[in-house]
């Protein structure tokens, strides 16, 4: 196999800072992880990290793979300094079988391509999000927060081309590499590159909403890889119908490809799953299960309604909260006998929108226990800290799983509930989720923006036989597992073939 690079901005690794200067590494997490781990043939668990400095011959040869990621914070920016050239593995660091080079990117670069247009501007336009009547507002300072978005794609392109064998394959991930793409052809057009991204696309006339210069340079940085992979048809779609709007370019329908500038890029769709033997592996460890002991404890034998979210604004969880009040209004037989179990994980928070957003969660939660709860029975239990053996224990317990956003890529909790349900649980889904696409036929299908109907799915949820939730859940499962994060990273490689 030739040398693979992935590029990506949280890379396999970050790294906290004790106040004697002592830099700690942990394992990252999530799908690419995972799919590189199959590529590599490195053991998924990390072992504990090497003290640093003590370096080792590169991962690499004919089968290498390096992955180029960003700094995400001042540790990590001290962990890329001590490194040899960025280079973790070679400062002694046990990456999982890659080379990982971490880019020392200035801080005020970073946080103007990550905060200024990466999260407040791609992922706004990419989710519908923008309150149209104030939102967005393109000025100078966004053409200055653009240049830094530019610098800091130029970084991991200059990278990649640096460290990339000739014909090498190159994995460009995401909204925030948006020009990588076009950045490392011009560099290196002996590379074989994809790019893919994992929210959902835009469609033409609100993708319009960039200016025209930026928005043309967002499709033709990706344009600049040889194949485009999207999670759903639906974002294939969307994106194929702006690149039609695109001077120059040529969009094929039947064989999906967009001809532009003398390159053709073909378009293509791999959808995401969960890799269901880990996944069930690591939920039997000993604090998963003593978690889940101290849940049901909590919640007795009620019925639990689970849902588990970052405090992002396209999960739509004040919505969500909404239905949930409004089933205890219109239903007052079910209180008392239901719980609902909400983890709401603050997110970005440092964008204004994204505090405003948790303190509305907070606002709703409060609202529900001040209205319904009684000295025996809490109807709402909100936590907002990271805590993911919980989240596995709450996903073993759960009688239904709300997933409601108003928009979203995939969305892997709706696959990982069932998978990991024990006696099979109702999935309440939104029909704006990418995971839709796979999982409609045995879901309770909702439309995001509409609390009564959400209720009312709620209640079906709740009352739906236990034998049939449990069929229907393992079918759930079935069709969550049918694409494991190895195939999907596997399947991006071929398609450069």
């Amino acid at each position: 196999m030739s040398q693979v690079l992935v590029a990506s901005n949280r890379g396999p690794v970050s790294f906290s800072l004790s106040e004697d200067g002592e830099l700690t590494m942990r394992r990252g997490g999530g799908g690419l992880v995972s799919g590189l781990a199959a590529v590599t043939g490195a053991p998924r668990d990390p072992g504990p990290p090497r003290p640093a400095g003590t370096e080792r011959a590169p991962t690499g040869g004919d089968a290498g793979v390096l992955w180029v990621c960003a700094s995400l914070g001042e540790a990590d920016r001290t962990a890329a300094r001590r490194a040899p050239d960025g280079r973790l593995d070679l400062a002694g660091y046990e990456t999982g079988g890659a080379a990982v080079r971490m880019l020392d990117i200035p801080a005020a670069t970073f946080d103007r391509a990550y905060n200024g247009v990466a999260n407040s501007t791609l992922w706004f336009v990419h989710h519908l999000l923008y309150d149209t009547p104030r939102s967005p507002h393109f000025d100078a300072r966004s053409r200055r927060d653009w240049q830094s978005y530019e610098a800091y794609n130029a970084a991991f392109a200059d990278a990649l081309a640096r460290d990339a064998a000739q014909g090498a394959k190159a994995a460009v991930q995401d909204y925030h590499l948006s020009l990588a793409p076009r950045m490392l052809r011009d560099r290196r057009p002996d590379l074989k590159i994809v790019h893919f991204s994992h929210t959902p696309w835009a469609p033409p006339e609100y993708f319009r909403l960039l200016p025209d210069d930026i928005g043309a340079q967002v499709l033709l940085g990706i344009l600049g890889a040889d194949h485009a992979g999207f999670l759903t048809e639906r974002w294939a779609s969307a994106f194929l119908d702006c690149c039609e709007l695109l001077p120059g370019a040529r969009v094929d329908r039947a064989a999906r490809t967009v001809s532009c500038s003398g390159h053709t890029t073909r378009v293509g769709v791999h959808g995401l799953g969960v890799d269901g033997t880990a996944l069930r592996r690591r939920a039997a460890e000993q604090d998963v299960v003593e978690r889940a002991r101290a849940l049901r404890e909590q919640v007795g034998d009620r019925q639990l309604i689970v849902r588990i979210d970052r405090t992002e604004l396209s999960k739509n969880i004040v919505r969500g909260l909404a239905a949930y009040r409004e089933l205890l209004v219109n239903h007052p037989e079910l209180r008392g006998r239901v719980v609902h179990l909400a983890f709401a994980y603050p997110s970005r928070y440092d964008l204004p929108e994204y505090r405003e957003y948790t303190e509305a969660v907070r606002r709703m939660a409060e609202q529900i226990t001040d209205e319904f709860g009684t000295a025996d029975w809490d109807p709402l239990i909100l936590q907002v800290n990271d805590d993911y053996p919980r989240s596995l224990a709450a996903y073993g317990l759960a009688d239904v799983l709300l997933v409601n956003p108003i928009r979203d890529g995939m969305n892997l909790v709706a696959k990982e509930g069932p998978v990991l349900s024990r006696h099979g649980c109702a999935l309440v889904l939104s029909r704006e989720a990418g995971a839709a696409a796979e999982l409609s036929e045995d879901a309770l299908m909702v439309n995001p923006y509409d609390v009564s109907q959400t209720a009312e799915a709620l209640r079906q949820a709740l009352l739906m036989p236990r034998a049939r939730r449990a069929e229907r859940c393992a079918r759930l499962a079935d069709a969550a597992t049918a694409l494991p994060p190895q195939r999907w990273f596997a399947d991006q490689l071929a398609a450069l073939d």
